[in-house]
């Protein structure tokens, strides 16, 4: 029965394979986003939705955007290197060059909590871009966005005290 749960670990090169190609496709659109950026600022292309606002605000409505976007990206593929880590390798983690060290998932706990911590860096990116479109047009419903990302914060801060103490012991 070990030998067949040993085996079954290999059906997550379907997550690791996925993540990989959802990263790639993010990291494209992240670029055309700032392709348009320049075309805005190089060749005066205003959108409809957008011809409110000042050449300079939508090319950093555009930068805003694709920072989002290479931030999933980036969520993708460090979710990718953590599966493959913690269920396909078999190597024991060593402190030396690593090209990947910056990543380390030495436990599952360890990637939720970068995964959370990232998606709270997005939802704090997702109300400055909503902030900045709207600068002339907010209302108190948009008080939702931060309150929320302060909460999570606050949990994602309360859920990982012992962090530090957990490193320590290893």
């Amino acid at each position: 029965m070990k030998k067949t749960f040993y085996l079954f670990r290999y059906i997550s090169w379907i997550a690791i394979i996925g993540s990989l190609l959802g990263s790639l496709l993010l990291f494209v659109v992240g670029a055309l986003k700032t392709i348009n950026a320049f075309r805005v600022v190089l060749f005066d292309y205003i959108p409809k939705d957008k011809a409110h606002l000042h050449t300079a605000d939508i090319a950093t409505t555009y930068l805003i955007k694709s920072l989002d976007t290479f931030l999933i990206a980036l969520v993708l593929f460090i979710f990718a290197h953590g599966v493959y880590t913690l269920f396909i390798s078999n190597k024991k983690y060593d402190d030396g060059n690593g090209v990947l060290k910056w990543i380390r998932t030495p436990n599952i706990g360890h990637l939720k909590n970068v995964l959370a911590e990232v998606i709270v860096i997005i939802l704090f990116v997702k109300f400055l871009e909503v902030v900045f479109v709207n600068i002339d047009n907010l209302k108190w419903e948009i008080v939702i966005l931060p309150i929320s990302i302060v909460l999570l914060a606050l949990g994602l801060k309360f859920l990982s005290l012992n962090k530090d103490e957990n490193n320590n012991e290893e």
